[in-house]
């Protein structure tokens, strides 16, 4: 343990030290010669601002440059890092009246590369360096167009210097999100100015991204929704971008784009309504409808289960499980503990849902929203089915995670049912989970069947099987310590079982992005026992 642990501080104080030294180069003359090599270029290629709407949420009230504090815009230093991240990306570009003055807009953008053309450290960051490329470039009407040679021969230099950071860093980068925006950027760079070099290496990181962080399922391996729908909208940006400028597409992004595509149709779909599923809130993509209708994309999934998700669904009900094992450690910063837990949705109400996701990786609620408890499945000594470590500034990773198997589902007409079981409490309660749930249709029943496998190192404990309820469902809880009424929007609900303690409690909902309210959840609480033991519960549509 010594040992081990003499070589984990030696293995950090070796990493810091090689960190600062990077941090020395990058700031040094030599490193700023080397990225300031341009090539003799113009920019050639403007983007449609239609093509970026996928990404950017355009204000109705668009705001004039000349209301910004144009002269002092880059003397604030006091700004928190949120807000230098929104005004050093240049996204705000975005929310700008075209009718504004170019003049003003690009005393901006000089000003910015009078004090910030050299590396340093914060404002040159990948994902705010990548965002600033994209913003300037695609606003090039009122960063661009009508300057003096001077200033087009200072931004086409700028542009390059950063891309050429780009494509010497990037592969540094352990976020994913971070290498898609930045390979974006590259691309965006090489196909606006005709540079082979800027494309054909982004083209290349963009098949490197594909084939390193996607399943066998054309699926992200972190299993996570958001990414999932993040990942789409990339790829279908850098599609266009290239069909717009009469470049060959190649293959591959057609062939991803084709599988999340039908990812997209599979969650969102005819939901349309978020799965609170690993990492995932509430989110409205309508307007991502109409981005893909206008460039007449239209996906068509028929299947129930892709990558560790079986949805069933007709035009009154949903039923959604999580039936998958838990992502890589590499891929898991956003993943949360929550296997074969379930969300189940009445005439486009949501009557059980999962707790949801508080993203901020800073904040001690991630933590409990990654917990088995913030979900609605079972858990055994108030303990969760994965084990997390977090390092002292980044997110916390899995270090012990669990298998799924056994999945079988059943989808007909009157009758669904959907079972699967997981490992993530045999090492140490000696315990195997089976869920089987099922719904019968004609009656709007909801069967529930826990069944407790038990293996050679059982140890008793108690257990709870919770049912997480939306911040404005009202329950009553009967005399019969057995029963609980729901009352939903649109219906009425009974919930029972007649195995273990039936109780209330008021919990955290994190379905929308870093907020949380309080909630009411349902469960059954109990002992676990030496023989095999099967837990029922229904909830009946009264």
């Amino acid at each position: 343990m010594f040992l081990k642990g003499s070589f984990n501080y030696i293995n950090e104080f070796y990493l810091i030290f090689k960190n600062q030294i990077r941090k020395l180069y990058l700031s040094s003359s030599i490193y700023n010669k080397k990225i300031s090599r341009v090539d003799e270029n113009t920019l050639v290629y403007q983007p449609s601002l239609n093509i970026l709407s996928s990404l950017i949420k355009y204000e109705k009230q668009k705001n004039k440059i000349e209301n910004f504090n144009v002269k002092s815009i880059w003397e604030n230093k006091n700004l928190n890092y949120n807000n230098f991240k929104k005004l050093h990306s240049f996204y705000w570009l975005f929310s700008i009246d075209l009718k504004s003055s170019n003049q003003v807009t690009q005393s901006i953008i000089k000003n910015w590369i009078n004090k910030n053309q050299n590396y340093e450290t914060r404002s040159w960051e990948i994902d705010i360096l990548s965002k600033r490329v994209i913003a300037w470039i695609s606003n090039s009407k009122i960063t661009y167009d009508e300057s003096e040679n001077d200033y087009k021969n200072s931004f086409n230099e700028i542009i390059s210097k950063q891309v050429n950071h780009l494509i010497n860093e990037i592969n540094r980068s352990s976020d994913v999100n971070n290498k898609m925006i930045g390979c974006s950027a590259i691309i965006l760079a090489g196909i606006s100015y005709k540079n082979n070099k800027f494309l054909d290496y982004g083209l290349d990181l963009l098949k490197r991204i594909i084939n390193s962080s996607f399943d066998n399922n054309y699926f992200p391996k972190s299993r996570n929704i958001r990414q999932m729908l993040f990942y789409l909208k990339y790829f279908i940006l850098i599609r266009e971008l290239l069909k717009d400028s009469l470049n060959e597409i190649p293959d591959y992004l057609n062939e991803i784009i084709h599988y999340l595509g039908k990812s997209y149709d599979f969650i969102w779909g005819s939901l349309k309504q978020g799965l609170l599923f690993n990492g995932n809130n509430n989110s409205d993509n309508k307007d991502f409808d109409k981005y893909l209708s206008l460039f007449r994309y239209k996906f068509k999934n028929d299947k129930f289960d892709i990558s560790g998700y079986t949805i069933l669904r007709n035009k009154n009900a949903v039923l959604a499980m999580d039936t998958g094992s838990n992502p890589p450690r590499n891929y898991s910063e956003n993943y949360q503990s929550g296997p074969l837990s379930f969300e189940f949705f009445f005439k486009d109400k949501k009557l059980i849902t999962n707790s949801g996701y508080f993203q901020d990786h800073n904040h001690q609620l991630n933590s409990i929203s990654k917990t088995t408890a913030s979900h609605s499945t079972l858990i055994l000594d108030n303990s969760s089915t994965c084990s997390f470590n977090r390092n002292s500034k980044g997110p916390s990773l899995i270090t012990k995670g669990f298998k799924t198997f056994n999945n079988e589902v059943t989808y007909e007409k009157n009758y669904w049912s959907i079972k699967c079981s997981h490992d993530g409490y045999l090492s140490r309660y000696g315990v195997i989970h089976q869920r089987n749930i099922e719904f019968d249709i004609d009656k709007n029943v909801l069967f529930g069947k826990e069944k407790l496998i038990k293996k050679k190192n059982f140890k008793v404990t108690n257990f709870e099987i919770r049912f997480h309820l939306l911040p404005n469902i009202k329950i009553t809880k009967l005399q019969d310590n057995k029963s609980v009424l729901i009352e939903l929007e649109n219906s009425g609900w009974r919930f029972f079982s007649n195995d273990g303690l039936v109780g209330v409690e008021t919990g955290l909902y994190f379905g929308n992005k870093n907020k949380y309210i309080e909630n009411q959840n349902i469960f059954i609480s109990g002992i676990t026992q030496n023989n095999e033991q099967l837990i029922k519960w229904q909830i009946s549509k009264i």
